[in-house]
């Protein structure tokens, strides 16, 4: 019997997301991830020097570590990238589904960022360390034109990418549907509104916020702006002014955990 081609396809995909694996690099990122139990570890390489700064965590992962000479470190990184002798092989993280990720604990209020085509690695990771800092439950992208969980990602992140979930998602549209259901208030970014992002956090008070950022320049796709339940903005002290998604990010969380 002939198997549908999207059964084909559906069987392809789960087999190429088993194989994929990527490398993690610098001391911060390679020391989180040795001591993250749900990391899946699968090669450490790592200098003499870097493993004299790892070794008790290295200790603890159980991983056998390959010492390399630092003007042979053959591991498969981009030639800019500042390892600092230490790279980690592993498999991506798996947080599970929105639901497990995002439903509010007790007493909790929760708060989520949705990014809209954000691409840069660098403007990712450094999300995520706002994200844990000001304790949102999830960072959510598509899959489609955002940054994977890179080398580059986890060591701008500084070590937050093993503890704050960042879930990619098929539709980011239907997603934020989903999250309407579950009680989220969506909050779109847009320099045009004329809600500021401070007045719907008073407004929504007590009520979970999902804070959704379009790429810088491009901003929030149109269908994404129809599905928020309001568009609100980062109110300026001059007439004008713009931010980094990234610190539009921190700055926008910082209002809807504080309001």
């Amino acid at each position: 019997m002939i198997k549908p081609k999207w059964v084909v396809e559906k069987e392809q995909a789960r087999r190429a997301s088993a194989q994929e694996t990527l490398w993690l690099f610098g001391l911060h990122a390679v020391r989180d991830a040795l001591l993250n139990p749900e990391r899946e570890k699968l090669r450490l390489v790592v200098t003499k020097n870097a493993y004299d700064k790892l070794a008790e965590d290295i200790a603890k992962s159980g991983i056998e570590p390959e010492m390399t000479d630092p003007r042979k470190f053959d591991v498969p990184l981009d030639k800019q990238s500042v390892h600092q002798g230490a790279a980690l092989e592993v498999k991506p993280l798996n947080w599970g589904s929105i639901d497990e990720c995002c439903m509010a604990a007790d007493g909790q209020v929760p708060r989520l960022l949705l990014l809209d085509r954000v691409t840069d690695p660098h403007n990712v990771g450094a999300i995520l360390r706002s994200a844990e800092v000001f304790g949102a439950r999830a960072v959510i992208a598509p899959h489609r034109h955002s940054a994977p969980e890179t080398g580059a990602l986890a060591k701008t992140a500084s070590g937050a990418l093993e503890r704050q979930p960042y879930l990619r998602v098929k539709n980011l549209a239907d997603t934020m549907e989903h999250l309407r259901k579950m009680g989220y208030i969506l909050l779109g970014l847009d320099g045009t509104a004329e809600m500021t992002v401070e007045e719907a956090s008073a407004q929504y008070s007590g009520r979970p916020v999902a804070l959704v950022l379009g790429a810088e320049g491009p901003g929030l796709r149109e269908r994404t702006k129809e599905t928020c339940d309001h568009l609100v903005k980062v109110d300026f002290a001059g007439g004008f002014g713009s931010l980094n998604v990234s610190n539009a990010a921190a700055v926008g969380l910082y209002a809807v955990t504080k309001g």
